[in-house]
């Protein structure tokens, strides 16, 4: 199989059931965000070597899943051959999520992004995440998009965001608040 086509050099692409659309389609824009999660996801993995580093596994897995139902837009047909949306990796979220922080310490401000590139990683897929959470939620106006998709994406967000938290906390690294600081011109 060539990787190159050239069917994509007029600007549009195919989704999984044959139908041509634009590559600037929500649908594409979707499953193009949940992709660039999916690499975020995969460099955090290649950089940790604790237990989280086997959820990220999971994690990738459902990414591919979830860009497939995406790529196959409004088409039933093709909807059969891809593999089930479950509530079992949202649990599975849920559950590290709150191992994890049942060792973090109780955040009482806002955290600054950093302090470690793999916690700034973190940060970076969440922000990526949010962004794919959006951009499905947009086309879910135009399409039929499974609410396990959406639902799983804000979870993922939120597992992002406090691995971010334990990799500086098991590299005893302390955290920076975001402590907002009075204007100078209300003085």
């Amino acid at each position: 199989m060539k990787i190159y086509t050239k069917s994509g050099d007029q600007g549009e692409t195919s989704l999984f059931g044959g139908e041509r659309v634009k590559k600037h389609h929500l649908s594409i824009q979707a499953y193009g965000t949940v992709d660039e999660l999916n690499s975020w996801i995969g460099l955090i993995k290649d950089n940790i070597e604790n237990k989280e580093a086997e959820i990220l596994v999971k994690i990738q897995e459902e990414l591919f899943t979830i860009g497939s139902y995406l790529a196959t837009g409004d088409n039933e047909k093709m909807m059969v051959h891809l593999p089930k949306l479950e509530d079992g990796p949202i649990l599975e979220l849920e559950k590290s999520i709150d191992d994890m922080q049942e060792i973090l310490p109780e955040m009482k401000n806002f955290i600054l992004p950093g302090g470690h590139s793999i916690s700034s990683y973190c940060h970076l897929a969440r922000c990526v995440c949010r962004r794919a959470e959006r951009l499905t939620i947009e086309t879910a106006e135009i399409q039929k998009v499974n609410p396990i998709i959406i639902k799983y994406l804000n979870r993922l967000s939120d597992f992002l965001f406090v691995m971010a938290r334990k990799v500086l906390f098991d590299l005893k690294i302390p955290e920076k608040p975001w402590i907002p600081t009075k204007n100078d011109i209300n003085k």
